[in-house]
């Protein structure tokens, strides 16, 4: 699943599996999505896919089994509380066709926070872990995630993710790192899209994106953002865009 890139080092992929109903319907809106994406960059993890999944054993088993057998990590966020419709964990159980019970080790980590004689059935459902699972430390709230295979199982409420991210984060394989920089265009779209094509042939290992945004007194205007692994590539490619930009806007106004 890892690939590789000449000159550019190993390329890990990944994937994120957002479950909940509360999704969905809009009831919630998600702030998981953004954050690992741009967490995962960092560490040098490419995203690449991104599902939402109601709270429906069928479709998380089937989008977790397609989605470990194509990417390195898949990560998973949401459905790993104490009520009755928390089944991701034993969704996750039947995708990798392994038992689940209540962990010793999950169970301790909880009596840290919860008095035993609070530790009632619904409680207990958030020690449920799969038969081979590592657990994903949480600092907020104890109760733990857990990986099994290249699966990452983290909760859905955005403090509790990004702990158990930040806990999981050093047992990652991870590739190298992808570098960008912007480019504020002061143009819009229609006017570079020409020369930037040209550009973007000339340095196809440079991913260049061109994103217009609309102010009502400025009117359009344009960022580009070029993305490479290659750090002298990456300058090379903006160099060429900056000088366009310049050429571009001297031929405009004499126009």
């Amino acid at each position: 699943m890892a690939e590789t890139s000449e000159g550019a080092g190993k390329i890990v992929t990944a994937a994120i599996l957002v479950i909940g109903d509360e999704i969905l319907s809009g009831r919630t809106k998600d702030k998981n999505i953004g954050y690992i994406a741009e967490y995962l960059t960092n560490i040098g993890i490419d995203l690449r896919e991104v599902r939402v999944v109601a709270d429906v054993e069928h479709d998380i088993v089937t989008a977790i089994n397609a989605l470990r057998a194509r990417y390195d990590h898949v990560f998973t966020t949401g459905g790993i509380g104490p009520t009755h419709d928390d089944i991701t964990a034993d969704s996750v159980a039947k995708a990798f066709a392994v038992p689940i019970d209540v962990d010793p080790r999950a169970v301790a980590l909880l009596l840290e926070r919860i008095p035993k004689d609070q530790l009632n059935e619904a409680r207990l459902r958030m020690a449920r872990i799969p038969e081979g699972a590592t657990l994903i430390e949480n600092s907020v709230s104890k109760a733990p995630g857990f990986s099994i295979g290249n699966v990452h199982v983290m909760a859905g409420v955005p403090s509790i993710m990004q702990a158990m991210l930040d806990a999981l984060a050093p047992r990652l394989e991870t590739g190298r790192k992808v570098h960008s920089r912007s480019v504020a265009a002061g143009l819009k779209e229609g006017d570079i899209a020409a020369p930037l094509g040209a550009i973007q042939a000339e340095y196809p290992d440079v991913a260049i994106g061109s994103y217009p945004t609309f102010d009502p007194v400025t009117g359009f205007t344009t960022t580009l953002v070029l993305r490479s692994r290659d750090e002298a590539r990456l300058a090379a490619a903006e160099a060429a865009v900056s000088a366009m930009l310049a050429a571009l806007k001297i031929r405009l106004a004499s126009d």
